[in-house]
């Protein structure tokens, strides 16, 4: 068998340590269930990354493409971004894994870092009027409640419910907090 490169080594590493902490949680992960699955060992996951923290942050992102949600009118925005949350296999993964290790304190600084660019940040682009601040965060609060309850608490009636229109009336519900009130 050839010896891997150092730079080999780190990717087999981080690809392993993505998929645990995707499966089990940062907690439930150990360095050495990283190593093994890496085909390395434990001491070259602490020389690469430091800490079980410090790759946990490297391989953990969440990101959203904007373009799907800049796509559609203002008034259309909460049910596409519903649907564009939903579509998305590893936002799911992430998610989870950053809300389970959220004890850790970069890792809660990490998931509020996410949530700002990630939620806040993308409807605040969107929204005009001195409110648009608050209503996006409200809007990110309203999102963050249903990935909670599909993702975290498992509410069999949520999860089992129609895909479309989980969307529209979750979408609903968003674009409610998005309106200015009148």
């Amino acid at each position: 068998m050839a010896r891997r490169t150092g730079e080999a080594t780190r990717e087999e590493i981080r690809n392993a340590a993505t998929r645990l902490f995707r499966e089990r949680g940062f907690a439930r992960t150990s360095v050495r269930d990283i190593a093994a699955q890496a085909a390395t060992n434990p001491a070259l996951v602490i020389r690469h990354f430091g800490t079980k923290e410090l790759l946990f942050l490297d391989t953990m992102h969440l990101t959203i493409d904007d373009e799907p949600l800049l796509d559609v009118p203002l008034e259309r925005f909460g049910e596409r971004f519903v649907e564009v949350l939903l579509a998305d296999d590893d936002i799911r993964g992430v998610y989870l894994a950053l809300v389970h290790g959220s004890n850790e304190q970069r890792i809660q600084a990490r998931l509020q870092d996410i949530h700002e660019r990630t939620f806040v940040e993308p409807v605040r682009a969107r929204l005009t009027g001195p409110d648009a601040d608050i209503r996006a965060r409200l809007a990110a609060a309203v999102v963050g409640g249903l990935l909670y309850a599909l993702w975290v608490v498992e509410d069999e009636h949520l999860v089992t419910a129609d895909r479309p229109v989980l969307v529209a009336r979750y979408g609903a519900l968003l674009q409610q907090a998005l309106t200015p009130r009148g």
